[in-house]
This record gives C-alpha cells, sequence and structure tokens, in this order.
C-alpha cells in the first residue's frame, strides 16, 4: 500500500478533502472549549469551509479570480488578541501540530479576524506533502523537532470576518481587497497567495506551478459571496494518462473473496526495478465482481517469480531498500488490514492520474482502459510528463 492510500485509510484527512487525526479533539473538547469560550468574534469556531468541484478547464468570461490551488492543509485561522485557534477542514484544532506558526500568525494577522487558507511546507523550491503529514503525531516532542527541522508556512487566500463585522456576505472581489490590505505589511511565514484576473495569466500558472508541487487552479466568481461547506469555487487540476503493471489487487472490505477493492499498479526504473506507484479502485460494484473472475487466471504462479516475491520477508517490518512495495507496516496503517493478492505481472491498464509525488502518484488514480497491446516491460517512469520545478521564491519572497 503506498503512503498516500495509507493516508486516505487511516481516519487522518489532509487537504482536497483535508483531514487531521481522529484522535485529534474536536472543537467542544475541553481546550478547544475554552480557546473558543475566550473569543468574541463575529464568527466564533467552527466554520464549515467554502469547497471547490472539479472543473474541466479554466472559466471564460470576464468576473473570474484566479488562484494557485496549494498543496497543504486547509486551515481557518480564528484570532481574537492574544486568543488563537487554527481549525482544519473537518473543525478540529490544528494548533497543536504546527506550534511554530502561533507567533507568527498573532504578529502577522490583524488584532481580531477569521482567516481562510493553507498550512504548507516547502522545501529545496516546492511543496512537500509528506513533511505535513508527519506532524500528524501524538508525541509533542517530534511534532516540536520537525517544527525546528520543516518549519510551516501559511499561505492566506480569504478573509471571513474583520473586527465586529463578518464578512460572509461580502463579494469575494471586495473580501480579497480587505485582505490585501490587512496582510499589507505580512512577513513570512505567512503569506498571501498570488491572485489574478487575466486568464491567459491562470493558464500559465497552471503548467508553470506544477513543478513547485502546487495542484492546479483556483477560479473564484467576482462576485460570490462566502458560503461555508458549498462548492462554490471551481479547482482545474492536472490530468493525464499512464500506462501501469497491474501487479495485484486488494479484496474490497465488503466483498473479500467475490469483489476486487483495488488494483496495486508498478512502474519500471531505469533499472529494470518495479515500484509499487499507486493503486486504481474506480469501479462500480458489478464490475468489482466480473473483475474478481477476469484475474483469477493470473493468480496462479503469482509468486513464483513476482518482483515484489520477496515482501512476504519485509510486510511485517518496513519496505525493502530501495524498492516502493504495497503492504509494509508503518505508523499510518498500524492495525489496518494490508494483505494484497499477487498476480503474475502481465497485464497492463491505463489510468488518468493528476501529477506525481516523487516517485508515486499523488491521489488514487482512475481507471480508463486495459491495454492488452502493451507489454508490461514498456511501462516505465519515462514515459510520465516530467514537470521541471518552478521555485517558489517569488511566492514565498521577503516583500
Amino acid at each position: 500500500m503506498d503512503r498516500r492510500e495509507r493516508w486516505e485509510k487511516t481516519r487522518y484527512r489532509g487537504y482536497h478533502g483535508t483531514r487531521v487525526a481522529s484522535c485529534a479533539p474536536t472543537l467542544s473538547g475541553p481546550g478547544a472549549r475554552a480557546i473558543v469560550s475566550a473569543m468574541d468574534l463575529p464568527l466564533q469556531p467552527p466554520v464549515e469551509p467554502m469547497l471547490a468541484k472539479a472543473a474541466a478547464k479554466l472559466p471564460e468570461g470576464d468576473g473570474w479570480l484566479y488562484e494557485p490551488k496549494w498543496d497543504g492543509f486547509r486551515a481557518l485561522v480564528f484570532r481574537d488578541g492574544d486568543e488563537l485557534l487554527i481549525q482544519s477542514r473537518d473543525k478540529k484544532p490544528l494548533d497543536r501540530y504546527f506550534p511554530e506558526l502561533a507567533e507568527p500568525l498573532k504578529t502577522n494577522l490583524p488584532v481580531r479576524c477569521v482567516i481562510d487558507g493553507e498550512i504548507v511546507i516547502a522545501r529545496d523550491g516546492a511543496l512537500d506533502f509528506d513533511a505535513l503529514l508527519l506532524r500528524i503525531h501524538p508525541a509533542e516532542s517530534r511534532v516540536n523537532m520537525l517544527a525546528e527541522q520543516t518549519p510551516a508556512s501559511f499561505v492566506a487566500w480569504d478573509l471571513l470576518a474583520l473586527d465586529d463585522r463578518s464578512l460572509l456576505e461580502t463579494p469575494q472581489k471586495a473580501r480579497r481587497e480587505r485582505l490585501e490590505d490587512a496582510l499589507a505589511d505580512a512577513r513570512p511565514p505567512v503569506h498571501l497567495t498570488p491572485l489574478t484576473r487575466d486568464r491567459g495569466t491562470a493558464a500559465d500558472w497552471f503548467e508553470r506551478f506544477e513543478g513547485a508541487g502546487l495542484d492546479g487552479v483556483i477560479a473564484k466568481a467576482a462576485d460570490s459571496v462566502y458560503e461555508p461547506g458549498k462548492r462554490r469555487m471551481l479547482k482545474i487540476k492536472h490530468q493525464r494518462t499512464a500506462d501501469c503493471v497491474v501487479a495485484g489487487f486488494r479484496w474490497h472490505k465488503n466483498g473479500k473473496g467475490s469483489h476486487v477493492g483495488s488494483l496495486i499498479l508498478g512502474l519500471f526504473d531505469d533499472s529494470s526495478m518495479l515500484h509499487h506507484v499507486g493503486v486504481t479502485s474506480s469501479f462500480k460494484w458489478e464490475r468489482r465482481e466480473e473483475l474478481a473472475a477476469e484475474l483469477t487466471p493470473l493468480r496462479e504462479g503469482a509468486l513464483d517469480e513476482h518482483p515484489w516475491a520477496e515482501w512476504a520477508a519485509w510486510s511485517a517490518q518496513a519496505e525493502a531498500p530501495g524498492q516502493r512495495m504495497p503492504g509494509a507496516t508503518s505508523r499510518w496503517n498500524r492495525g489496518k488490514d494490508l494483505s494484497w493478492e499477487p498476480l503474475r505481472a502481465e497485464r497492463v491498464v491505463e489510468v488518468a492520474y493528476d501529477h506525481l509525488q516523487g516517485d508515486r502518484f499523488r491521489h488514487a488514480t482512475t481507471f480508463k482502459r486495459w491495454r492488452p497491446d502493451k507489454s508490461p516491460s514498456d511501462c516505465r517512469y519515462d514515459q510520465l510528463d516530467m514537470t521541471a520545478p518552478f521555485e517558489l521564491r517569488d511566492i514565498f519572497m521577503e516583500r
């Protein structure tokens, strides 16, 4: 199981559906309740953030505001004087996981405000989502150590309240102007997200920013109000296809032995080593049953010459050195059913993906079609569209 799938199958949620450790207290818990009760804001936490729905392309016409789509943890920041609360998308406190942000937020934000944005970690000119995942840890000492080693930043993109006034009914354009005024003197690690009204510039961002780990472009109607919990923004993300080896599968949790849950995908590197790069699981219930029958012949003798035959010796400990394999135990998936069924690596599938993070697909892929005309040996990393990194200095520069 790759890290992304392990993440999705735990009760942790990051951005794009941003989740936080389920062990974190809700905003009705004792600690958060004390902070909330000490606040006197026109919008009291928790507040559901406004969401985005997928769009195939950038919208045409005037009246749109475009921003980069950040790949981090969605965060609403509530500040009332010395009281500060960072709320996740699913209305849980994030403060304990990012202690290094408390003072910068108090220094750079208005004294009384509610701001919507994203927590990100930037390293070597790109965003590092894995570094964010490591922060969701129960040990305070571990979190503090990581806060020093890989400090986080907060990118603001919307102003929901200021002083005694809620701005939820204020048009997006006017909220942006107030946000720019409020953060005019802000310094890193607090940043104002770039914005353009020009579709051509947004299209350039869509291509150029991807190498830095940004996830696409967000489009907002300039006259729109802020509607908590509603999908009123548009998100335009990259979509590409890749041919992958199907090296195994997992049973569906509700149909073990009869319905396939996901196909396990692999790609060969330059040394002909097969790496586990992700899964595809976009099947209807009837199709899952059909797949179980179709894959049965490939299960016979599957481990005899399987590239991941050694996995059985490693699965209870850690991943084999230098090779991504499914089923390795980690603190993200401890206690989960990591079992998988090996298949002879003879079938090729075409899947759609948005972008690559390191040596794996950033999100789960979408099944497109079987490719009987393709040889498994052709399923290599060099087929993928690799985008050169765009340095984040222009965004994260000192102003």
